[in-house]
């Protein structure tokens, strides 16, 4: 039988993150694991319960002037890049692992690590759930409660289970 050990609260990260910049509000609630593996940019705001889980592996980057919603999850296994001016709702998930399909139950079965990229001046809509290997281009809308499972181009909106682009601006 394996045993697994505890990665702790979360909740003692103060003076522990790979880099935090200028005027960074993190709310009452949120927990940060492996905070060595997490930067985070100026005037970052991060609401109230939202989980970041950097990773041994690779980093957690949150760059300059980001939003993230209260009670977002979200795991760097396989890295994760959020660029500038981002945008990301209420309840969003974000995570860069998944488990290698295999014939033993899936809790037992190897993980594969897919970087994630959420690029400058998106918007991730309330509920959205972003999937391992998935770059988000540049001024993106994700719509509320879509699944991206696959990149998104520059400059589109995209809604839907699974995300679909339904409209390109200039």
């Amino acid at each position: 039988m394996k045993y697994w050990q505890s990665e702790g609260t979360g909740r003692d990260f103060e003076n522990k993150l790979k880099s935090c910049g200028e005027n960074v509000i993190i709310e009452d609630g949120v927990r940060i694991f492996h905070p060595e593996r997490v930067s985070i940019g100026n005037n970052v705001y991060i609401g109230h319960d939202t989980i970041l889980k950097g990773y041994y592996k690779h980093d957690l980057i949150i760059e300059d002037n980001t939003w993230i919603g209260q009670m977002c999850f979200i795991h760097g296994a396989g890295g994760v890049k959020i660029g500038k001016n981002v945008g990301i709702g209420p309840g969003v998930k974000i995570h860069a692992a998944s488990h290698i399909e295999s014939t033993e139950t899936i809790l037992f079965s190897p993980l594969e690590f897919k970087e994630i990229i959420i690029s400058d001046g998106c918007n991730i809509g309330i509920g959205a759930v972003i999937l391992p290997g998935v770059r988000v281009g540049e001024n993106v809308k994700i719509g509320a409660n879509a699944v991206v499972n696959r990149s998104i181009p520059d400059n589109v909106t995209a809604v839907g289970v699974p995300a679909k682009v339904i409209k390109k601006r200039d």
